[in-house]
């Protein structure tokens, strides 16, 4: 599907990376670049990833691994925000965010124009690129004013330039989404974890403003950080990048009964739920292995039985006006 007015085309699975820059845990090089030959094997063609993500270590594994593949038939999209900065002093010690990489480099907000155009120009170093298909905005929650008027502004002259194909937002949250999705030109958002079987915030007005505006969304987060991604939950499933509360494991057990009474899975139907939204032009789901990968692709291909929704429906575990498959 094409993103906004742009003619960037993304895959209705894409690949979020993630998981392969050590998002709670470290992967091994050879299982990173397996999960991507792997997506491109299931015909995966869109690639998301970001200079945060292991500090900038997912972007080089995912430019190593789509080395050497015809450049047209892929789209990747990275993000700006945050410049990554050396520093010694810290190398030694683990990563504050969630990564398990080094501290080698500290990340610094940046929405200037000039960050802008300094983090692209790592990333396409890092990717072994020479272009990026989308730039997202990424994380500009306490950064909005310089977001909208320093980084929207230099990114909308890149893809005037054609520079870049399509540019946007992505975020955690909804409420900035939709401001930017109102009041600018955007092709897309990432909308992380706001639209699941578990979280339905955005449904009232954020989703419906992107389909007036013509503003596709990438639905990422569509596990909810973990605890939708299998259908046992082990004792360490984590909800939004948090062990998931008690109240919250009791909620996603009593889906799982639903979806397992009908013969289908619980990760199936996350995809499947976020993927039915008019607005969602891809769901977007990180793995941190070649067999992760399969599953996800497997499942996404499996129709879910109506029966699911209709109990889902009926039992008050998903509202009523909400779109189905």
């Amino acid at each position: 599907m094409k993103l906004g007015g742009s003619d960037v085309v993304v895959s209705p699975l894409g690949f979020g990376g993630a998981v392969i820059g050590n998002l709670y845990r470290e992967v091994d090089e050879e299982t990173a670049l397996g999960a991507v030959d792997a997506a491109w094997d299931a015909g995966i063609r869109y690639f998301d990833t970001a200079p945060h993500y292991g500090l900038g270590l997912a972007e080089r594994r995912l430019g190593a691994a789509l080395a050497g593949r015809p450049r047209d038939e892929f789209v990747v999209s990275t993000k700006v925000g945050r410049l990554l900065v050396p520093s010694p002093g810290t190398a030694g010690a683990p990563d504050a965010a969630g990564f398990a990489v080094p501290a080698d480099h500290q990340r610094v907000w940046d929405f200037s124009a000039d960050g802008v155009h300094r983090s692209l120009e790592a990333s396409l170093r890092r990717l072994g690129l020479d272009r990026v298909d989308l730039v997202l905005i990424h994380d500009p929650d306490e950064h909005w004013s310089q977001a909208l008027g320093e980084a929207y502004p230099a990114l909308h002259e890149l893809r005037a330039q054609g520079v870049v194909g399509a540019i946007g937002v992505g975020m955690n949250q909804w409420q900035v989404l939709e401001r930017f999705a109102a009041e600018t030109d955007v092709d897309a958002v990432m909308l992380a974890g706001r639209y699941t079987l578990l979280d339905q915030s955005a449904a009232a007005t954020m989703l419906p403003t992107c389909v007036r505006r013509t503003v596709s969304v990438l639905a990422a987060g569509v596990f909810n950080g973990g605890v939708l991604a299998t259908d046992e939950l082990g004792p360490e499933a984590m909800f939004d990048y948090a062990p998931a509360a008690p109240e919250l494991r009791a909620r996603v057990a009593r889906i799982a009964e639903v979806v397992h009474r009908h013969g289908a899975r619980v990760p199936q139907v996350a995809m499947a739920f976020a993927a039915a939204h008019p607005a969602v032009a891809s769901v977007v789901v990180g793995a941190r292995s070649a067999e992760e990968v399969r599953r996800n692709a497997d499942l996404v291909e499996r129709p879910v039985p109506a029966a699911v929704w209709e109990e889902l429906v009926a039992t008050g575990l998903l509202p009523s006006d909400v779109p189905l498959p």
